[in-house]
């Protein structure tokens, strides 16, 4: 398996654009915005202005023509933040609730949706999780009951990323009384009367907010039907490879961030005479770092490239995805380990990554998810 990056040197002068505006504009702000819990809404706009919105989206649409690897080096750079909780809004709103508007929306919902959205003036979630219904999507609970001119919906969303500060919700939503995955559709339900949402708070990303978002006979209007009536399942499985393989390129660039800062870290603090590097049993525990990050890379990369020749990589993608969430929170419990009572400190950025990277085995798909879809392909 080769590490050849799939980048060509248009993706690599992006990568060093992004690289500078993220520790210019981000990275400063990381610390306050956990503190607060929050980051500004300007931070769309900022981002907005850079083009970095809509890089894979059409330029008629105020995108910037690019491919899925221009948004790729996005989410490897936006570990560069130093927040896990901002790079999530950000990911969540660019990798998560525009591009099923872009896949399946109507002309006339794409103007009013995710062109306001690549201008960062309007700010996508997506609501499919539910507290009954998690992976199991078919369990899903929230109703969308057929009216005169629409739907009125009733139920409750949960761990929704974006889930306070949205002003548009994409909506898993039940539209038949029977089970299974036959009678979901999605809506696009704009922020208004019916709709409220609860910040939870959570182990990490602290910056970001999650939500629960309950709605209580929300008139949603025919016109904001997304895709097809009843089409929705397929809407659900349309997005979860890249949202699965923007996850892994998220854990690659935390862990070369991490493996290069603790390197670095044990050359310059001395323990018994010499530095940490120049003890066994850290350089060992180095070693392993550096490989993990080379293995997941690699990994990766080859998922990445078979997804942009258009090929249908789901073991690839799963592989990734399944090897990058659990190993990006090993190496960053290493981390913490190798930087010792200081690690555990809040002022040193490895406590918070370490709080950030346990989400990944559980988010976009649970390990355990992973594994049976692995079993599945392989006919196991």
């Amino acid at each position: 398996m080769s590490l050849d990056p799939p980048f060509t040197s248009e993706h690599e002068e992006l990568r060093e654009s992004v690289r500078g505006f993220i520790e210019r504009e981000l990275a400063p702000h990381a610390q306050q915005w956990e503190e607060d819990r929050w980051f500004p809404d300007e931070v769309f706009a900022k981002m907005a202005a850079q083009g970095l919105l809509g890089l894979k989206y059409p330029e008629r649409y105020g995108g910037q023509d690019g491919d899925y690897l221009h948004e790729a080096v996005l989410c490897e750079e936006l570990a560069r933040t130093g927040s896990g909780g901002t790079a999530a809004g950000i990911g969540a709103h660019v990798n998560i609730a525009t591009p099923p508007i872009w896949k399946f929306g109507s002309e006339e919902q794409k103007q009013r949706y995710l062109v306001p959205a690549i201008r960062g003036e309007s700010i996508g979630a997506l609501g499919i999780t539910e507290p009954g219904a998690g992976s199991d999507v078919a369990a899903l609970s929230t109703r969308a009951e057929r009216v005169d001119g629409g739907f009125v919906v009733n139920g409750e969303k949960t761990y929704i990323t974006n889930g306070v500060r949205a002003q548009f919700i994409v909506t898993a939503v039940k539209t038949t009384a029977e089970g299974g995955h036959g009678g979901i559709s999605f809506l696009i339900v704009d922020r208004g009367e019916g709709v409220e949402s609860s910040k939870l708070s959570k182990l990490g990303w602290h910056a970001s907010d999650t939500a629960t978002i309950s709605y209580q006979d929300v008139f949603v209007g025919e016109e904001n039907l997304l895709g097809e009536l009843h089409g929705g399942f397929k809407l659900i499985m349309a997005n979860f490879q890249w949202e699965r393989l923007a996850m892994a390129l998220g854990a690659v660039g935390a862990m070369q961030i991490a493996y290069e800062r603790t390197a670095e870290f044990a050359r310059q603090r001395n323990a018994f005479g010499r530095p940490l590097s120049g003890h066994q049993a850290i350089r060992h525990k180095l070693a392993d770092m550096a490989t993990s990050v080379y293995t997941c890379r690699c990994v990766t990369y080859d998922a990445l490239r078979r997804f942009v020749a258009g090929e249908d990589p789901l073991k690839e993608v799963t592989m990734a995805k399944l090897l990058t969430q659990r190993a990006a929170f090993e190496l960053m419990d290493e981390a913490l380990q190798i930087h010792g009572g200081a690690g555990y400190m809040r002022e040193y950025w490895v406590e918070r990554a370490a709080r950030d990277a346990r989400l990944g085995p559980i988010g976009g798909g649970s390990d355990e998810i992973m594994r049976e879809i692995l079993g599945r392909v392989l006919a196991l």
